[in-house]
């Protein structure tokens, strides 16, 4: 921000400032009544709602994000004109411009200011995209999710040292029901829903999503979760995180991989149904303040498993 605007901003809080404290004047309500207003077209200033587009697309560069998209995920013979980065970028684009859905990006490619905001001619319409994201299948997937992790590990880079103390690893499934028909891969559910039982593995300390596997919906929580787990286990221990820790609900809790994450030196906090045995043996630790309690039954549960 240059000298000049800051002493414009100033000006106008002062201004702001000033009006607000102004005492009432006692005429009668409404305080609305504006009137005659009138809007006019600019000749050479022009806005766009997701003005903040431009600056995220120079960030990206600075990333050299599209470069690994290309390189790292190619489903194009020929760029005539767009390429693989160019679809990826124009369908995330077009949700941060208040997009729902790939029609929208009729909207985004009839914006003169949003397409001078990213210095392109054109931005590839709703067939275009869609026909690319069909050419997409789970190892194209895997790949640009890879990419992704890649280059956050460029910005974790910036953090100061305290930020890799620990890496909190969260897992969860959500379902995501749909009113479409017969659309591929989903199914019903135990609560008689159809649609999508999405798996999602996410760092806590930064709220942003690592991985992520489309399932039916038939398929329970817990499917391809650690295999998940351990991709965001290495990704974070190569980033520099000293400590990592896996958090989950009592879906997540399974024995088969407990011990050897343990032995890998990985923490977890994961429920675990209250089957009648462990209540029993809940039931039969002495009474003692909460954390102390907390601790022997870690303890306990460590040594019977």
């Amino acid at each position: 921000m240059n000298a000049k605007i800051r002493k414009q901003n100033k000006v106008r809080k002062r201004r702001i400032k000033k009006r607000l404290q102004t005492p009432p004047s006692g005429r009668q309500s409404p305080e609305l009544q504006a009137s005659n207003i009138q809007y006019e077209i600019a000749d050479r200033q022009q806005a766009i709602s997701c003005g903040g587009i431009g600056l995220i697309h120079q960030i990206i560069n600075r990333l050299e994000l599209a470069e690994q998209i290309n390189q790292n995920v190619p489903l194009l013979k020929f760029y005539l004109p767009y390429s693989e980065s160019d679809h990826v970028l124009n369908i995330a684009y077009n949700i941060l411009a208040g997009g729902t859905c790939l029609e929208h990006l009729e909207y985004r490619r009839n914006d003169e200011n949003y397409l001078n905001a990213l210095g392109a001619t054109r931005v590839p319409d709703p067939t275009t995209a869609g026909d690319f994201c069909r050419r997409f299948g789970a190892p194209a997937i895997d790949r640009l999710q890879e990419v992704f992790n890649q280059t956050r590990v460029k910005v974790w880079q910036q953090q100061d040292d305290k930020f890799f103390d620990e890496a909190c690893i969260d897992g969860d499934g959500s379902m995501v029901t749909t009113t479409g028909e017969c659309k591929q891969g989903m199914d019903i559910n135990h609560k008689s829903e159809w649609g999508y039982h999405p798996l999602m593995i996410s760092l806590a300390n930064t709220r942003g999503p690592l991985y992520l596997l489309n399932r039916s919906g038939n398929r329970p929580s817990h499917e391809g979760a650690a295999a998940y787990f351990d991709k965001a286990v290495n990704l974070c221990r190569g980033a520099g995180f000293r400590q990592v820790r896996l958090r989950g609900d009592t879906d997540f809790s399974q024995t088969t991989h407990l011990d050897r994450w343990d032995d890998d030196g990985v923490k977890f906090v994961f429920g675990f149904d209250a089957i009648p045995k462990l209540y029993e043996m809940a039931e039969e630790l002495p009474k003692s303040d909460g954390k102390e309690r907390c601790c022997e039954w870690n303890s306990r549960l460590t040594a019977r498993r």
